[in-house]
């Protein structure tokens, strides 16, 4: 299969579903063999089979990003059984909106389990593969957010705006650190799109909504499609000049 990421395998994790299944759907179009990495494995599998029937390669295997351990030896396993990957895709993550003052319990669990997730899943998973990935000359892909620059017109929790400020931060430092060894590192800023993760805030709180569209110059809210053109964009030799940037895919969000 030909195309702007032929011969490249590309591993991301989240990919069950939503941004990462959309991106792991997008690569394999685009030429990449793709490693779909998520808790939900029957959700993964099925988006390798989609790949399959499509005429792609894929597998798919399950992952706790918050398991440093699991994440080094599934990174192992890969290279052995399939190869050394190229292009790392950090997209797993969750959302919850209380608020600081909120019950203290629910609030200490956010935290936790937030930055559990968004931060510190982001550097394990990039610790097991980095030496592939500089093997590889290899490019990495975070998935950051508008929240990844404080807007307070759409208040969240603290802890998901920590964790979003704190991808792009450590995508600096990763480019900062790898660029001579030829790995480029950059992010991608969703803003509002339309995934399983924000379905009962989309459902249920149409004010919040309403403040995104207010301030969304394209006035629609994103479908996960929408961030695959930068995901092959900077995986690809296109952006071969990029690294340490972000990517917004936010409709204009951030330019008001």
């Amino acid at each position: 299969m030909s195309g702007l990421l032929a011969g490249h395998l590309a591993v991301v994790t989240g990919g069950a579903s939503g941004i990462g299944r959309a991106i792991a759907k997008g690569y394999a179009e685009q030429g990449a063999h793709v490693v779909i990495l998520d808790m939900n494995l029957e959700g993964a599998g099925d988006v390798g089979k989609e790949i399959l029937d499509a005429g792609g390669e894929a597998w798919s295997f399950k992952l706790d990003v918050t398991d440093r351990q699991q994440c080094r030896d599934l990174a192992n396993q890969i290279e052995e059984k399939i190869g050394n990957t190229s292009i790392l895709v950090n997209n797993a993550g969750i959302n919850r909106r209380n608020a600081f003052t909120a019950n203290a319990d629910d609030v200490i669990q956010d935290w936790e389990d937030i930055i559990g997730i968004n931060l510190s899943g982001v550097f394990n998973v990039t610790h097991a593969f980095v030496d592939q990935l500089r093997s590889t000359k290899g490019r990495i892909v975070n998935i950051g957010s508008i929240q990844s620059f404080l807007h307070v017109r759409t208040p969240n929790s603290p802890a998901y705006t920590t964790s979003k400020h704190g991808v792009l931060g450590f995508t600096k430092a990763l480019a900062a650190e790898l660029g001579k060894d030829g790995v480029r590192v950059n992010a991608i800023g969703p803003g509002l799109i339309e995934t399983p993760l924000n379905e009962n805030a989309r459902s249920n709180n149409q004010e919040l909504i309403q403040t995104f569209m207010d301030h969304t110059l394209l006035a629609r809210t994103g479908k996960p499609e929408d961030v695959v053109g930068p995901a092959v964009f900077l995986a690809s030799d296109l952006a071969a000049y990029v690294t340490g940037g972000i990517v917004m895919a936010d409709g204009g969000y951030r330019a008001i």
